[in-house]
C-alpha cells in the first residue's frame, strides 16, 4: 500500500508531509489540501497547504543546497541520479497505485510511466556528463584586426534554483524531466506538484531522498495554489522556471520577470488524412492518438481533418475500433477511465452540448456517470462548433471533412495553439511539404502525436509554449554559458 514500507516517514496520520532540507515535515498552519480520486469522487488523500513564509524557507536552503551542489564533481552528480532512477523503478508499484487513485491513470499505464521516469533519469546523468563535460576554446584572432593574445575558454555553468511546476496527467514523468536536467546541470530544483498527482510525487521525490542527494537541494511543496502560486513563479530567489500545463502558463510567462522558461502548454493537435492514407493505420493511430488516458493528453489527436473521399471510409475503421474500447475504473486497466474532476467532465460536456445544437453527427451516444465519459467520435464538424478549436482533454473527437490539402492545413494554423500535429500519406515528398507548412513545434509522418522518446526536442508554437524540452535541450536551457579570458601579453619579439 501507499505509504507503508519505505515510505513510511512521508505520511502523519492522514495528511501526507511536505519536503524540505531533507526531512518530511508538517506544515504549521495546520491546513490540509484534499485530493478527490476521479472514480468514486470522495477524498483519496490529503496533503499539506503550506505557508508563504514555509517557501521563502524552502527557497533559501535550495540556495544554499546549490552553491555547494555546483562544486560537487560532475561523475558524482551523474551517480546519484543513476541511484534514484534504480530505486524509483523498485518502488514503482506504490506509486502507480497512486497514480491510479489521484489521476485514474489505468493501471498498467501508470507504472509504465514510473518506469519510463527513471529510465529518463538515468539517460539524464549520461547526457550531462556528455554535454557538461567539454566546453569551447575560442582564439583572439579570429576576428578582424586581433592579434593572436586572448584565449577564451567557454563552459556552461548552473543558474541556480529551479522552480519544476508539472500538470496532473503526468505528474512523475513531467516532473522528473524538470528535476533529472536540473539537478545534472548542477541546479537546486523546488517541486510543486499538480493537486491531483501530488502523492505520487511525494512518493518519487522520497526516491531521491533515499538515493542520498545533499539536504536542501530538492524540496517539495504542496498547497493551494491561490496561496503559494503566484508566490512561487514570483519569487525573486527562483531562477528559472519549467512548467507544464495549460492557460496558468501563460499568467506564469506575464508575471515571471527575467528568468529563463520553459513552457509547454496546450494543444489542439490536428490529424491531416489524405486520400492515399494507408486508412487502417490511420484508424488505429486515431484511437491510440485521440482516446489513450481518455485523451487527457497535450498530444492527444484533438481534430481529424480528413479528405471528403475517403471521409466515410475513415469514419467508418474509426467506429468499429472505438466499439471495442473498454470503458470503466482505472484499477481494472480499463481504456477509457474517469477523466480527472467533475469540473473538467462538465467542460467536455459543453462542447458535446454545442456540437449538438450545432448540427454534428455524434456516431455514439453521448454517456456519462460521475466523471466517466463514454468515448465519442463527432463526424462533419463544422468550424463554427467550439469542439473545432477548443482543447476538451477527454474522450471526443471531432472530424472536419476537407476537400484539399491546403483547407487542413489552413485550419491547423488557424489555432492559437501550435504543439503537435500529424499526417498520413504514402507520399513522402507531401508529407514533407506538409511538415513544413504546419505551425506546429513538431510533425508526426504515419503515427500519432506523441511525447517520447524524452530525449527528443519537444517544443510547442504560438500558445502552446515557450522553449524546447526534450534531455538535451532541457540540460541546455538550465545552463548559462560562462567565459573565462586568458589575455597574453603582447609579445615583443617573435617567439620560436
Amino acid at each position: 500500500m501507499a505509504g507503508s514500507g519505505v515510505f513510511e516517514g512521508i505520511k502523519e496520520g492522514e495528511v501526507f508531509k511536505y519536503y524540505t532540507d531533507g526531512e518530511w515535515k508538517n506544515s504549521t498552519s495546520g491546513k490540509s489540501v484534499a485530493i478527490i480520486n476521479p472514480t468514486t469522487r470522495t477524498t483519496q488523500y490529503k496533503v499539506q497547504a503550506c505557508t508563504q513564509e514555509e517557501v521563502n524557507k524552502v527557497i533559501e536552503s535550495s540556495k544554499i543546497a546549490q552553491k555547494q551542489w555546483a562544486k560537487t564533481p560532475l561523475w558524482k552528480r551523474a551517480e546519484l541520479l543513476h541511484k534514484a532512477a534504480a530505486i524509483l523503478k523498485e518502488h514503482k508499484a506504490p506509486i502507480a497505485e497512486c497514480l491510479v487513485k489521484e489521476i485514474a491513470k489505468p493501471a498498467k499505464d501508470s507504472v509504465t510511466e514510473v518506469v519510463r521516469s527513471g529510465d529518463l533519469i538515468s539517460y539524464c546523468a549520461e547526457e550531462g556528463v556528455r554535454i557538461l563535460g567539454e566546453g569551447k576554446f575560442l582564439v583572439s584572432d579570429s576576428f578582424p584586426g586581433n592579434e593572436r593574445t586572448k584565449y577564451c575558454l567557454t563552459s556552461k555553468i548552473p543558474l541556480g534554483v529551479v522552480l519544476a511546476i508539472p500538470p496532473f496527467n503526468y505528474p512523475v514523468n513531467l516532473a522528473v524531466s524538470k528535476i533529472g536536467p536540473a539537478l545534472i546541470a548542477g541546479n537546486s530544483l523546488v517541486l510543486k506538484p499538480p493537486t491531483q498527482g501530488a502523492v505520487a510525487c511525494l512518493h518519487m521525490v522520497h526516491c531521491f531522498h533515499l538515493a542520498g542527494f545533499p539536504k536542501g537541494l530538492i524540496s517539495c511543496v504542496t498547497g493551494k495554489g491561490s496561496e503559494i502560486g503566484d508566490f512561487l513563479t514570483m519569487h525573486p530567489g527562483v531562477n528559472c522556471i519549467s512548467f507544464t500545463g495549460g492557460d496558468t502558463g501563460i499568467a506564469i510567462s506575464k508575471k515571471a520577470g527575467m528568468v529563463p522558461l520553459q513552457m509547454e502548454l496546450g494543444g489542439k493537435d490536428a490529424c491531416i488524412v489524405l486520400e492515399d492514407a494507408d486508412l487502417d493505420l490511420a484508424a488505429a493511430n486515431i484511437i491510440k492518438g485521440g482516446f489513450s488516458y481518455s485523451g487527457q493528453r497535450c498530444t492527444a489527436v484533438k481534430v481529424v481533418l480528413v479528405m471528403e473521399s475517403v471521409a466515410d471510409t475513415l469514419v467508418e475503421k474509426v467506429n468499429a475500433k472505438l466499439a471495442k474500447l473498454k470503458v470503466g475504473p482505472p484499477e481494472e486497466d480499463c481504456d477509457i477511465t474517469p477523466v480527472v474532476s467533475e469540473s473538467s467532465a462538465n467542460f467536455i460536456e459543453g462542447l458535446a452540448k454545442d456540437a449538438k445544437t450545432k448540427g454534428a453527427t455524434f456516431c455514439q451516444e453521448y454517456k456519462r456517470e460521475g466523471n466517466l465519459i463514454w468515448p465519442v467520435l463527432l463526424d462533419h464538424v463544422r468550424p463554427d462548433m467550439r469542439i473545432a478549436w477548443e482543447e476538451p482533454f477527454g474522450p471526443i473527437i471531432p472530424v472536419i471533412r476537407i476537400n484539399s490539402v491546403e483547407e487542413g492545413i489552413h485550419h491547423c494554423n488557424a489555432s492559437n495553439f501550435g504543439l503537435q500535429g500529424c499526417v498520413f500519406t504514402k507520399d513522402i515528398n507531401k508529407a514533407i511539404l506538409i511538415s513544413d507548412a504546419m505551425e506546429t513545434g513538431t510533425v508526426q509522418i504515419n503515427s500519432a502525436p506523441a511525447r517520447g522518446p524524452d530525449h527528443f526536442p519537444f517544443q510547442g508554437l504560438k500558445d502552446s509554449g515557450i522553449g524546447s524540452q526534450g534531455i538535451t535541450n532541457s540540460i541546455n536551457m538550465m545552463t548559462k554559458v560562462k567565459s573565462t579570458v586568458i589575455n597574453l601579453p603582447t609579445p615583443s619579439y617573435t617567439m620560436g
